[in-house]
């Protein structure tokens, strides 16, 4: 099975790195850069989700995404539109419907960042900002119970931002599981690899495990 990890905003590829050296099966893992994927285009929500499901086009069996943040919500519009591509789901502070009042506090950060820190992670300053007013108007709220495959749901002990937003997803999607990871904050792949593995590890394996019995 294809495992394919989709990075949050203000991270790059190389975030993973840590957490998939602590799991048990590496050899079918994908960690793209969401950056890369736009060339270029405007970072534009719909331009990145566009660019995404060009990517995922290369493959022709279902495959478990695994987001964190903007990387959820990539994989649960993805999942809501193409259901038949996926085998399962792992979502990681995920948000359903955007919060205004947070993306906006984040632009207003953004603004007074270092423009260093955005090169390093392959954009620039002005793209952040565009992105992310991009997503404002998101709403995945009726959609959610469309969604039939099992379905992880991770949120950090220290995110209180997302916690909400976890709890309702994992309440309205089926086949879902809500887990804390405790001693994480947003960035849990940062945060907490080795538990984080520990847990995708146990969740998968369980899987795998329903897809040879069916």
């Amino acid at each position: 099975m294809r495992y394919i990890f989709i990075h949050g905003l203000g991270q790059n590829a190389s975030s993973w790195e840590k957490t998939i050296s602590f799991m048990e099966k590496t050899t079918q893992v994908s960690h793209l850069d969401l950056f890369d994927l736009l060339k270029d285009k405007r970072p534009t929500y719909n331009n990145l989700y566009l660019a995404f499901s060009e990517y995922m086009e290369g493959f022709s069996e279902p495959v478990t995404l695994l987001g964190l943040s903007l990387g959820a919500v990539l994989a649960l519009n993805y999942t809501i539109e193409h259901p038949e591509k996926i085998q399962s789901l792992v979502l990681m502070a995920p948000q359903y419907k955007m919060p205004k009042l947070l993306l906006k506090f984040q632009n207003v950060i953004f603004r007074f960042m270092p423009k260093s820190i955005f090169q390093k992670l392959g954009s620039s300053k002005n793209d952040f900002i565009l992105l992310t007013s991009s997503m404002m108007e998101l709403d995945f709220s009726k959609d959610l119970t469309r969604i039939q495959c099992n379905t992880l749901v991770l949120c950090g002990e220290k995110d209180k931002a997302n916690r909400r937003a976890a709890k309702m997803v994992a309440e309205q999607i089926p086949k879902a599981e809500l887990q804390t990871v405790m001693g994480a904050g947003h960035e849990i792949n940062v945060d907490a690899p080795e538990i984080l593995a520990s847990i995708l590890n146990e969740f998968l394996i369980n899987i795998e495990g329903e897809t040879i019995i069916s």
